[in-house]
């Protein structure tokens, strides 16, 4: 299948998932980055008229915001803005701190803006009778590499079984700004952070690894370890299940 017609098929999967729920449109989160951006042209695609891409500032960098708002200049997307310094600073002066090791505070501080962002887009939905539409890829999705309640609380993921190798053909056969396609994939969770260097791999390794199971014997064994630990994020909550008494 070539890039038409997997976005064809891809924007024809969003409108019927839509329809399907009773829902009037389409709500995103626009980081500026190469994921969302796909994303977003799609849900324009799918309905010009009834997609709005928020763009959700959080001490972000000034390049990612000029990025979000390129992306939706160039395709005529609607955007809202939300500022959300505030309400990351407001929860942050009443939460204590637990004294836990810096870089496991670092990363739960960080998952309170994916969490904030996820508030947002259901606010937004809810107002709007709209489907919220994650950008989350087959390879971020099969490692964890997503804020459970955060960028993984959406109700459709439209790329949710596309490699990141695919969804970067995907940006560039859509006219995605090559700025974005060629920066470091980044959460843009704090200053200088980059997804391949949280993974601790690059996208091509984990991308071959899903789609043909090869790799090294140490990575192979990390990437299983990742897949297992992760499992809880990709399901439902388990609920208790007790034996019928006789």
């Amino acid at each position: 299948m070539n890039s038409e017609q997997l976005a064809e098929k891809l924007v024809l999967w969003i409108r019927d998932r839509v329809s399907a729920a009773g829902c009037k449109g389409v709500v995103l989160g626009s980081s500026g980055g190469l994921d969302s951006s796909v994303a977003a042209v799609l849900c324009h695609r799918a309905f010009p008229q009834s997609a709005l891409a928020v763009i959700m500032p959080c001490y972000s960098t000034k390049q990612d915001i000029e990025h979000a708002r390129a992306v939706a200049e160039k395709f005529s997307i609607t955007t809202r803005t939300v500022v959300l310094d505030a309400a990351f600073d407001a929860l942050l002066k009443v939460l204590p701190d637990e004294e836990a090791d810096p870089d496991v505070s670092r990363l739960a501080k960080a998952n309170i803006k994916a969490r904030l962002r996820m508030l947002t887009l259901y606010y937004f939905a809810n107002q709007l009778k709209y489907m919220v539409v994650g950008a989350g890829n087959r390879s971020e999705l099969s490692v964890g590499y997503f804020t459970k309640y955060g960028d993984g609380g959406v109700d459709i993921l439209p790329l949710g079984n596309l490699l990141k190798g695919q969804t970067k053909e995907l940006a560039q056969f859509l006219g995605i700004p090559q700025a974005i396609i060629n920066k470091p994939p980044s959460a843009g969770l704090w200053e200088g952070q980059t997804d391949e260097g949280e993974l601790g791999l690059s996208y091509d390794e984990l991308d071959r690894y899903l789609a043909t199971g090869e790799a090294p014997a140490e990575l192979k064994k990390k990437l299983k370890s990742m897949i297992a630990a992760s499992e809880h994020k990709r399901q439902l909550p388990p609920a208790a299940d007790f034996p019928e008494e006789g």
